[in-house]
């Protein structure tokens, strides 16, 4: 039987769509020149973006849901929906999203689906709208979740938790918090860090309602210079056709243009920015002529 639990995130859009005009208008209010700020043309680009996902997500949930209900049928293991192991299944999805999102930065294949979220040269309310429309790569990092007796229906409630938690991370209003709360809580200084494209900011903070995974795996660093938002290569459209598939459209160019099969892998699974190792010319000897007589 399905656990009752509500959509958290379609009760969370009214608190979306207010706190985002309360930011807007905060700007108007009182500017700060060293702030990304907002731009129309960016910010109607991510909402567009993040309606398109509400569609493609839909779509996707079929083929998702149907892997997820065929493993929780064969598990034998069940974990009660109570108030004290859904904190429990929130702290594994949290642990479980930190992994995801890790492995979207570091495998090119991942990052052509997450890239468009990092695709905005702004950071504000409207950044965390700006979601990915391909999002089949996200759903086998939760396997093990629902292989330990997790019900689908309340994986798909920590997940919007933790989507709804991130909203607010997503803003330069927001100064530094109480040390106790950046020590533990993924924050919007911590989040500033992860959306910058400086080299030393560069793939930092992956933690999704808890910042304790990074401290624990190495991956934390604090908000120290001021972040530099976008890509370290920014891809100038408003286009969400192309905001979604431009990853996708340099893949394929690249793949057509390798030279072997290994260079084809490396191109999908390793780093977004690796390249194979440019091979050493053949050094032409030019043969050895003798004195004349």
């Amino acid at each position: 039987m399905s656990p009752n639990l509500p959509d958290v995130v379609l009760w969370s859009v009214p608190a979306f769509v207010l706190l985002t005009i309360v930011e807007i208008v905060s700007y108007r209010l009182h500017p700060d020149e060293d702030a990304a700020g907002y731009e129309t043309k960016d910010a109607a680009t991510s909402i567009g973006m993040g309606v398109g996902s509400l569609v493609f997500d839909f779509l996707w949930k079929i083929p998702i849901v149907a892997v997820y209900t065929a493993l929780y049928e064969l598990t034998p293991l069940r974990v009660p929906v109570l108030w004290w192991t859904v904190l429990l299944m929130l702290l594994a999805q949290d642990f479980f999203y930190y992994w995801s999102h890790r492995g979207h930065h570091v495998i090119r294949i991942l990052w052509a689906c997450h890239v468009v979220h990092h695709s905005s040269r702004k950071f504000n309310l409207s950044t965390a709208l700006r979601q990915p429309w391909t999002t089949l790569t996200v759903w086998p990092f939760y396997l093990p979740m629902i292989a330990l007796g997790v019900h689908p229906a309340a994986l798909a409630f920590c997940s919007g938790v933790s989507l709804v938690y991130q909203f607010w991370i997503h803003t330069e209003r927001i100064d530094k918090l109480p040390r106790p709360f950046e020590f533990v809580l993924n924050t919007p200084s911590h989040h500033r860090v992860h959306h910058a494209s400086q080299g030393s900011y560069l793939d930092r903070n992956f933690g999704g309602i808890l910042i304790v995974w990074d401290r624990l795996f190495g991956s934390f660093v604090p908000e120290t210079d001021r972040p530099v938002f976008g890509l370290t290569k920014n891809i100038g459209t408003y286009n969400p056709v192309k905001v979604a598939t431009h990853e996708y459209v340099s893949i394929a160019k690249d793949l057509k243009a390798a030279g072997s099969w290994r260079e084809r892998a490396g191109r999908v699974f390793r780093g977004p920015g690796w390249s194979p190792a440019p091979r050493p010319e053949a050094q032409l000897q030019e043969p050895a002529t003798e004195g004349a007589a």
